[in-house]
């Protein structure tokens, strides 16, 4: 049984193919530059290197030719007939409050999707393009929707309703939502049967740490708060987004510099973060780099980073009554030891002890980093949202 998985944004797709039998990805790749001149298919067969293919893709439905064609090709295929792909796995990155688990997509679902863009005008419309160049290349094969914010759901309203007029809410839906949910859901799964027990005994800090970034109180096995809110500003410093700040400093800006709701937008979400605080970079790599080379405003974001983490790792605690591990995922969770440990220090009356060694020897594999009489594990998850997708289309399509 094999499942093929897409994330498609405005001008690239990101696939894997799943033999579903050993949860066993038998190839991977992207296509960039969809729609520009230049576009390029990166494809990773698991048992033979890496090739990469220049073409005109004008579109997601010609994008996504290649990308079959690809996982046909005699040379660096893993298939030899399309009728062995028996289902395709979306990454949809929000289902508002209509779509709280995966739903096999039927034009009943497609209009709920499209009625959903006000939400999320950014992601939304490239994950409906993927699915309709999809159904073109690979028509009578079933399709299903997993949703980013499926796995919060299950908030309490006092988790996820905002303190402003109540009527947002009604006639807008204005309230938190949280995305990363399929990560969060499989590192928090992952976590518990590494230590060999299951998710609905433990209360769990997971973080998400990448370009993008947040944090979820996860409460035997339940979502009970996460960071991200209505869109994926709030929360965390990210890379280029600059989580939560005080609302009225947005206000106060337009009104200095002029600016245009647009151009307030764009500063928050593509000028801030990282990048805004250090001037450097917005990749955690290069931060670090420079930090190290005595750059005080690199240092400086890469304090301000750790100790939001902190901040939040004390506050789910409190939220949770509790805490038996935090989980680490994601490019910088997984990657970068100085953060976890940053992240994670002066918390012994917690019950975090990270023991340094274990912390220096998990680099983008499992492991658990804090010592072993730590009353709260630390713990590294890679990330695999990918895999919870293709488990979520299996179990729909049967």
């Amino acid at each position: 049984m094999k499942i093929l998985v897409l994330n498609c944004g405005s001008s690239s797709v990101k696939y894997q193919l799943f033999e579903m039998e050993k949860h066993f990805c038998l190839a991977k790749g992207t296509v960039s530059r969809i729609g520009m001149s230049g576009a390029v298919l990166k494809h990773k067969p698991h048992d033979r290197p890496e090739i990469t293919i220049s073409a005109e893709m004008l579109d997601h439905i010609v994008a996504i030719e290649h990308v079959v064609a690809i996982l046909l090709s005699p040379n660096h295929g893993v298939i030899k007939d399309r009728s062995e792909i028996i289902a395709v796995g979306h990454r949809v990155v929000h289902g508002g409050e209509r779509f709280t688990e995966s739903a096999l997509i039927d034009d009943d679902v497609m209009q709920e999707l499209r009625n959903l863009i006000d939400l999320a005008p950014l992601h939304n419309p490239h994950n409906i393009t993927g699915i309709k160049a999809t159904l073109k290349n690979l028509p009578g094969v079933p399709n299903v929707a997993v949703f980013d914010t499926a796995f919060h759901y299950r908030m309490p309203e006092h988790a996820y309703i905002y303190p402003v007029p109540y009527v947002l809410y009604k006639k807008y839906r204005i309230r938190r939502y949280g995305f990363h949910g399929m990560n969060h859901h499989y590192v928090s799964q992952r976590a518990a049967e590494m230590l060999g027990t299951t998710r609905d005994k433990l209360k769990m800090i997971t973080c998400h740490l990448g370009n993008g970034a947040s944090m979820s109180a996860v409460d035997n096995g339940v979502s009970v708060d996460t960071t991200m809110g209505f869109t994926p500003l709030e929360g965390l410093m990210m890379g280029t987004r600059c989580g939560d700040i005080d609302p009225a400093i947005i206000l106060h800006m337009i009104g200095r510099e002029e600016l245009s709701l647009h151009e307030a937008n764009t500063m928050m979400n593509k000028h801030s973060g990282l990048i805004g605080v250090s001037g450097v970079s917005s990749d955690m790599r290069e931060v670090i780099e420079a930090k190290e080379e005595g750059n005080k405003r690199a240092k400086l974001a890469f304090d301000i980073y750790c100790y939001r983490v902190k901040k939040y790792i004390g506050a789910y605690a409190a939220a949770m009554g509790g805490l038996d591990a935090v989980v680490f995922s994601a490019g910088i969770g997984e990657n970068s030891a100085e953060v976890r440990a940053q992240s994670t220090s002066d918390l012994q009356f917690l019950g975090i002890d990270l023991d340094e060694s274990k912390n220096a020897d998990a680099v983008g594999k499992e492991a658990v980093v804090s010592k072993d009489d730590s009353r709260v594990k630390v713990i590294v998850v890679p990330a695999n949202e990918e895999l919870v997708i293709a488990l979520d289309t299996m179990e729909l399509v049967g």
